[in-house]
């Protein structure tokens, strides 16, 4: 071999190896970013998971402390107020991603107390609000701690979100994909799933180390057949009704409630007031908080009211609406749960499978997340004998839900439709797919 062609031989071998040098780097930092992560979003959503349940313990056995929820309220737009985090939600989290805004570290304790507050009062709230804030601002506080850049920024914030979910739900796999898919509808942020998987499953570790079980349900699908798939079909399109009914009261309230009480400190008075009275009127405390137990009766008992979505809607649009903390993926879980163990048998269903059917199919067309549904699916029932089923019904719900959304900073990317690129946000249009410029144009 000539001396020219053995450099030219090094000069291949050192652009190889120079050219995998920079994926070894960026699993190394991904790992590093994830790992600090998952830990920090581990902890905290143990501690948070243990401070929700014991609120909720509390209530429980003290009934009396409904009555302070106007109080607990007020208290709660203190919390905020004095963090100066006022306004920010979920959708600041959405919005960091796609813009790179930034995030307040002080968004975490507040969300943490309020939403602890909230479900000690009897307010109809979940969790994954409070996980999806909490989660996000860790994480992209640890990237500026590792002084990542802006679009790293983004991919740690999505990292938090998938593992603070993770923590709290046990089902890290859906927590990966839904952190990945939530943001822009029709875009996964394909770069985020290592580092998003790697935090989620450490939290995931931890907050088993911390003795939180994983949210589980047993369900028994019945066998594949044509008719049985025609049936769980039009049950998803059903859904798709109810997620659309769900978001539209949802926003409907938070207008409104806006508009007639611009004071935050009447309205959430008046909301916890609402609250107090309706659940006297109703007689039941099953739509105060998360009503993990009602889910609970509806997929493994096959028991529900057969009204009792309506009533957690209203619940939970005047719970959130009026200024208390939480987060509305658990009511989903909750409206669609019954919804669909009410419906399933006029429908030839069994009830407790239709309420499991219900509980996903809700959940996606709320959150348009068809992939993440069916993985959460696969992740709470813990059977891939039915995910045909689930596939089904969370893509008749996702399509026919429209373009309705649980977050107003949600970004439709492709319609719906047909694969045209339109790039509009949820709740802010209708099916005729106008473009995020035609819009602003308007």
């Amino acid at each position: 071999m000539r001396l020219g062609d053995l450099r030219h031989l090094l000069r291949q071998i050192a652009g190889y190896f120079s050219h995998w040098w920079l994926y070894i780097k960026a699993l190394v930092k991904w790992f590093g970013v994830s790992y600090i992560t998952g830990m920090a979003c581990g902890m905290l959503g143990s501690a948070f998971h243990i401070g929700v349940e014991k609120a909720t313990e509390f209530r429980g056995e003290h009934p009396w402390m409904l009555f302070l929820l106007p109080v607990l309220g007020l208290v709660i737009v203190l919390i905020y107020k004095v963090a100066r985090v006022e306004g920010q939600g979920t959708d600041k989290i959405l919005e960091e991603v796609q813009t790179g805004n930034g995030l307040s570290l002080a968004l975490v304790p507040a969300i943490f107390f309020s939403t602890i507050l909230t479900h000690l009062g009897g307010g109809s709230a979940g969790r994954e609000g409070a996980a999806l804030q909490m989660g996000g601002a860790i994480g992209y506080h640890t990237g500026r701690i590792l002084r990542l850049d802006d679009k790293d920024l983004r991919t740690a914030t999505m990292t938090g979100m998938a593992a603070f979910f993770s923590a709290l739900f046990g089902t890290p796999l859906a927590a990966t994909v839904f952190a990945m898919g939530v943001i822009s509808i029709g875009l996964i942020y394909h770069a985020a799933f290592i580092p998003c998987l790697i935090s989620a499953l450490i939290a995931y570790g931890v907050s088993r180390r911390f003795g939180i079980a994983p949210t589980r349900f047993s369900v028994v699908a019945p066998g594949l057949s044509g008719m049985m798939l025609l049936r769980v079909a039009v049950l998803g399109i059903l859904c798709a009704l109810v997620s659309a009914l769900f978001c539209y009261v949802l926003h409907g309230f938070e207008h409104r409630m806006a508009r007639v009480f611009r004071n935050p400190w009447i309205r959430v008075v008046a909301g916890g007031i609402g609250v107090v009275g309706l659940t006297i009127l109703v007689g039941s405390g099953d739509y105060n908080g998360a009503g993990m137990d009602v889910i609970t009766r509806a997929v493994e008992q096959g028991e529900a009211v057969p009204y009792a979505f309506l009533l957690k809607m209203l619940f939970t649009a005047l719970t959130l609406s009026a200024g208390f903390k939480g987060g509305e993926v658990v009511p989903s879980f909750f409206i669609g749960a019954v919804f669909g163990c009410a419906a399933g048998p006029l429908l030839g269903i069994p009830a407790g499978f239709a309420a499991s059917i219900g509980l996903v199919s809700v959940f996606c067309g709320a959150v348009n997340c068809p992939l993440a549904s069916i993985f959460l699916a696969l992740e709470l029932f813990g059977s891939s004998s039915g995910l045909l089923y689930y596939a089904i019904a969370c893509g008749l719900s996702y399509v026919l839900s429209g373009y309705n959304g649980l977050y107003s900073h949600q970004r439709i990317l492709y319609s719906k439709l047909k694969a045209q690129y339109i790039d509009v946000y949820t709740n802010a249009h209708h099916a005729g797919d106008v473009t995020r410029a035609e819009k602003e144009h308007q």
